[in-house]
This record gives C-alpha cells, structure tokens and sequence, in this order.
C-alpha cells in the first residue's frame, strides 16, 4: 500500500532540498545547474560592487522576473504567480543559510567536490520533484515549466529538459559577456551534464514518488493559489 505525504509537507522538504543541492553545486565548482546558472552569474557580478548582495537575493529577484515574461507569454497573471514570488523569496533565504552550512564542509580536493556535486544534483532532482507534487506555488523556475506544459499540453519532464538547455546557453552567452567572465565562470562541464540529465533524473524520482506515496492536501488551501 501507498504511504500518504501530504503535499504541504512535500512542498516545505522540497524547497529546502532544492537550497540545499544548490549549495552543494556551488561547493563543488565543477558548474551551477543550468536552472540557477543566470541568477548565479547576476550574483557574481552585482557583489563585485555591493557586497552585501547575495546568491539568495540573486535567485529572487531574476524569478521576479522570470515571471513577468511567463504572464507576458500567456496573457495572463494570476494571484499564483504572487504566491510564486513568495516561494522563490523563501528559498533566496533558506539559499543563503544553506551556503554558509556548506561552506563549513572542510576539504577541497577533487573527491570531495565530485561528492558535491552528485550528491547535489540528485538532492535539487529530488526538491524539484517535490515541488511538482504540491499546490502550493513552486518556484518561479518551476512554475513556468508547470504552466507552459499546461497551456500546450507538453510533456512536463520533455518541457523541462528542453527549458533546462535554454537556460544553460542564457548562462554561456551571459559568462561569455560579463567583463572578467570570459571563461564561462558558472558554467562548466557540470552545468552541461546537468542539462543534459536533470529533466530525466527528475522523471525517475517522480515515478518513484507516485508508485510508493499518494499525495494528499492536510489543509483545504488549493483554492487559494488558483
């Protein structure tokens, strides 16, 4: 028999393991997912000149606007995307405390970072796996995958590759434009093999999910972030 999970509970660990994961890839320095790739080269540059800029505050404000073009794309805004922003503004700050845990990791050798590395990326498949099976507004990332399948009846985990692969060539072209970013600094050979796996990665993990646990509102709130 299926276990319940309750969605809300499905929603809360798969933000925290989504910040957790990122902060993983950060550490390991072999490449950003190619989904926070932008907002980490953003980062990069904007604390060049105002240190108190984080990666946190980074990733809020690109999904910021990431969802004025999602509204712009469809001809429509609704009360979800708000609740959205309110997602991706948590996660910036869960982001942010996840990094300094992180950093604590002692070690930098090539074992260490490749450890970082797997581990985050099947930790961040893992959260954004979670987030698809919750009502609640995932993040901005996440819902523009979620509503773009929907409108045109795409395949989720196909849609998610193919906008995975477009935000991976976003990140070259800005590493390739930023002043001093010439040599793609964020994006590396792990940002490509992310790219390439995430989407399917991501589908293993959900079929996981449906075949051992039945999702389940605890509270009656779907109609809220319609």
């Amino acid at each position: 028999m299926k276990r319940t999970f309750h969605t809300e509970v499905a929603y809360a660990i798969g933000l925290t393991a989504l910040a957790f994961g990122t902060a993983l890839m950060e550490r390991a320095d072999f490449g950003m997912s190619m989904v926070v790739a932008p907002a980490y080269l953003i980062y990069l540059k904007v604390s060049e000149y105002l240190n108190w800029f984080t990666f946190g505050m980074a990733e809020y404000c690109f999904q910021a606007f990431l969802i004025i073009v999602l509204a712009l794309v469809l001809h429509r805004f609704r009360r979800k995307y708000l609740f959205s922003f309110l997602t991706a503004f948590i996660y910036g700050n869960v982001l942010d405390v996840m990094m300094k845990a992180v950093n604590l990791i002692p070690g930098n050798g090539i074992p260490l970072k490749i450890a970082c590395y797997c581990l985050g990326l099947v930790v961040c498949a893992i959260g954004v796996a979670l987030l698809f099976k919750t009502y609640i507004s995932p993040e901005a990332y996440e819902l523009f995958v979620k509503e773009i399948s929907l409108e045109y009846n795409f395949n989720i985990n196909k849609t998610k590759t193919v906008y995975d692969c477009c935000s991976c060539m976003i990140a070259i072209a800005m590493s390739f434009l930023f002043v001093g970013f010439g040599h793609f600094e964020g994006v590396k050979l792990g940002t490509v093999i992310c790219a390439l796996v995430n989407g399917w990665i991501i589908g293993k993990c959900s079929s996981f999910l449906e075949k051992h646990f039945d999702f389940i509102d605890a509270f009656n709130f779907r109609k809220s972030f319609d």
